[in-house]
């Protein structure tokens, strides 16, 4: 009988991995490298997996010459400065605080300080020690508390609540010192997930959001989550809430790739389900988010975002043409969902993107035929 239970399940696995691995005419899969039936990532001009950089979802040079700076002489004025010239109600501004204090999280995960060492992150106590009233700092602050939250304690636990509660006081505070600013407010999406903000709580704070920065894509992607199954929504809800963004999107808006985002948050665990990648509800999403990137401006700091997301869709669809027109202009940075919610998001993004050129070059597409 135990025999008959692992055959049933070895059956399972691999009904729900054959559909992903198989390409229309014939098999796609990964070789060792060197190996002669390879797909070589590089004669793309791709970036090594060991050289992807895993902090931010696209280039921002000016953020990683600062971050460089601050993190190595452990001086915040090159980050209050460069915040300080950021626009308050675009989506850059959102990236760079979430930086910055992932930066000074991670700084003190990997240097908690004792006895003769100062913790990690010290330039962001001191920025907000030397500068109480730098709406910047306060900010980033609020953003490292959510932060540590998430990353040191488990949901529903007494030392999450007392975190969360205290990123709370701090995003009042940040709003306090920048009244126009939508981002303390988008950092209490956060917060209003983790402590469970009532409807109507929730709603308070979202439309502080909308007042400031209606088309905000961070802000939609943040309270996203709140509506999802997993936290205080349902599928349903979550789906609503991404085609209703979606619905009333200015032309140009990335907004339209909400829908792709929400069906991506209530992907089945196991999906038994052959072609789902092709199913209508998916397909619509995809070609949403398809128009959006097409449509949006080159430099939209929430572009290479969407277009992360489209590379798992558009690899799990088997459209592999697609996915690699959307890897050449994200290729090198790997800072975005879907990839972070791996242990390694780099490992994570080189077996897709292995996948890509795989079907690309089985289906007779090869670098000279791949449009830069």
């Amino acid at each position: 009988m135990e025999i008959l239970w692992v055959l049933i399940a070895l059956l399972m696995i691999g009904f729900v991995l054959l559909p992903f691995l198989r390409r229309r005419r014939g098999a796609v899969g990964l070789v060792p490298a060197g190996h002669p039936d390879a797909a070589d990532p590089a004669n793309y001009g791709f970036a090594r997996q060991e050289e992807l950089d895993i902090r931010m979802p696209g280039p921002d040079q000016d953020l990683l010459d600062v971050l460089d700076v601050v993190q190595r002489t452990q001086d915040y004025r090159a980050a209050q400065q460069l915040l300080a010239g950021t626009p308050a109600d675009g989506e850059q501004r959102w990236q760079r605080v979430q930086a910055f204090a992932g930066a000074a999280s991670l700084e003190l995960a990997q240097r908690p300080g004792g006895v003769s060492e100062a913790p990690g992150g010290q330039w962001l106590r001191v920025w907000r020690s030397e500068m109480p009233k730098d709406a910047g700092g306060a900010a980033v602050h609020a953003e490292f508390l959510v932060q540590q939250a998430w990353r040191t304690a488990a949901p529903g636990s007494d030392e999450f609540r007392i975190i969360m509660e205290e990123a709370k006081a701090a995003c009042g505070e940040a709003a306090l010192l920048a009244p126009g600013d939508p981002v303390p407010y988008i950092v209490e999406l956060s917060v209003a997930r983790g402590l469970g903000y009532s409807r109507q709580e929730f709603e308070q704070v979202w439309l502080k959001i909308l007042d400031r920065a209606p088309a905000h894509m961070g802000a939609h992607l943040a309270a996203l989550h709140y509506w999802c199954e997993k936290w205080h929504g349902s599928r349903q809800q979550a789906y609503d809430f991404a085609e209703a963004a979606a619905a009333r999107a200015p032309e140009g808006s990335l907004l339209a790739a909400m829908p792709l985002f929400a069906v991506f948050e209530h992907l089945p665990e196991v999906n038994l389900v052959s072609g789902f990648y092709q199913t209508e509800v998916v397909s619509k999403a995809i070609h949403g988010a398809l128009h959006a990137a097409h449509s949006a401006r080159p430099d939209d700091p929430m572009l290479a975002h969407v277009r992360h997301m489209l590379i798992f869709f558009l690899v799990r669809a088997e459209r592999w043409a697609e996915a690699m027109n959307q890897l050449i202009h994200v290729d090198g940075h790997v800072g975005a969902l879907p990839w972070t919610l791996s242990p390694d998001p780099a490992a994570e993004f080189a077996v897709y993107r292995a996948l890509a050129v795989a079907g690309y070059e089985a289906n007779g597409g090869s670098p000279a035929t791949l449009p830069h």
